[in-house]
């Protein structure tokens, strides 16, 4: 999803996500915020230039590893 950075990838986040999100305040703030992040890297592979996406999928995979942990625990 992050590499494909398309409005289409933020529909199935949120599909696969919200499966997730009743489990606790914390998995569901960390999976907003994760959302977030997605919507910010298409807008920034959407208008900007290449050098920025790098960095705008490394803070969306963080924010999807906290999920992970989150759900792990």
């Amino acid at each position: 999803m992050i590499d494909e950075a398309s409005v289409d990838a933020i529909d199935k986040a949120r599909v696969l996500l919200d499966q997730f999100k009743g489990r606790s305040e914390t998995l569901a703030q960390a999976i907003d915020d994760f959302l977030l992040d997605m919507m910010t890297l298409v807008f920034v592979v959407e208008t900007t230039r290449e050098r920025f996406h790098n960095p705008a999928r490394r803070l969306a995979r963080v924010r999807l590893t906290r999920i992970s942990l989150l759900l792990a625990s």
